[in-house]
């Protein structure tokens, strides 16, 4: 079966309980097969936690589902050791992050202490407890929430934090008929919210999502396109609309993710429309605004539509 047949059956899955999202489910599943994090940002209401869950649900994986709140602490994600009388010594016991999949439901009401436990788990798979590393299961995915508009009881996820998540999707409101759709279906389900007991069926293994990855990191990107990047993310660092450019990791995220898209797309390299599709969520949380863009109003993709504009696209 090849990747394009793969990412089609998960969609389909996918589908039967997610309408009008279709972006971001397309987004979040290049992430996935990227080894890549995902942040969804977006009001209450809009089928994020949903979403991750149906993901997670189409998929052979283990689950863990963490409730971010201000008094949680490190060791509720990563694990404590606890003292064993029988051998009279301490024992590591692990915490939700070893899983397949782990969803951070509200990321941003956490502490900075507690947000920052999930770094190392992030970047190096790993998790150090008394010098000693435990390593994560493979594969391993972190999908964290947040919502933009309710700011008490938050904590802003620091540019550290938020550079270790591949892409970050802004999760709108459905359309008009999508959203006909999600009442006419849902309507009646007394708040039911399991994907499983929705119909969704599991269709691809740990497996199989382990040899999707090693494909996609052999898709062939030429050197102009290459050079498309780097020209790109440069270009942030030199705009005066922005006081943070986007670093060299965002260059390699752009690259994954573009391999992901055109695999996606049934083709074995990557075109600058792939590039194009997936810049701006992956490049819209590495930059910050300057202070005098900020006063006029500018937002961040504005700012990277215009770089999109401003660079010559390779033929």
């Amino acid at each position: 079966m090849s990747l394009e047949e793969l990412y089609q059956r998960v969609r389909g899955e996918i589908d039967r309980v997610i309408y009008g999202q279709g972006e971001t489910v397309h987004l979040a599943l290049i992430a996935l097969f990227s080894s890549g994090h995902v942040l969804l940002e977006g009001v209450p209401g809009t089928a994020k936690t949903l979403l991750v869950r149906s993901i997670a649900s189409a998929m052979n994986l283990d689950f863990s589902r963490v409730q971010m709140t201000p008094d949680l602490l490190p060791a509720d994600i990563s694990g404590s050791s606890i003292y064993r009388e029988d051998t009279h010594s301490f024992e590591f016991v692990k915490g939700p992050v070893f899983t397949n999949f782990l969803l951070a439901d509200e990321l941003n009401r956490a502490s900075a202490r507690t947000q920052s436990a999930l770094l190392e788990a992030m970047q190096e798979l790993q998790v150090t407890y008394g010098g000693i590393s435990h390593f994560l299961p493979d594969p391993f995915v972190v999908f964290a929430t947040q919502n933009p508009v309710e700011q008490e009881g938050t904590y802003p996820l620091p540019i550290a934090q938020l550079d270790r998540f591949m892409v970050k999707i802004i999760v709108e409101c459905p359309s008009a008929e999508a959203e006909d759709q999600i009442l006419k279906n849902h309507h009646a389900t007394g708040g039911r919210s399991n994907p499983r007991e929705m119909g969704i069926q599991q269709v691809i293994s740990p497996e199989e999502i382990r040899e999707a990855r090693d494909i996609i990191r052999g898709t062939h990107v030429r050197d102009e396109v290459i050079s498309y990047v780097r020209q790109l993310v440069q270009a942030t660092r030199s705009d005066d609309s922005l006081s943070v450019g986007a670093s060299p990791r965002a260059g390699l995220m752009l690259l994954m993710g573009a391999k992901s898209a055109a695999r996606f797309a049934g083709r074995d390299y990557v075109t600058p429309d792939d590039m194009k599709s997936i810049f701006l969520p992956v490049v819209r949380h590495r930059v910050m605004l300057s202070p005098m863009a900020e006063m006029e109003g500018t937002r961040t993709d504005d700012v990277l539509e215009n770089v999109l504009d401003m660079i010559e696209v390779p033929r």
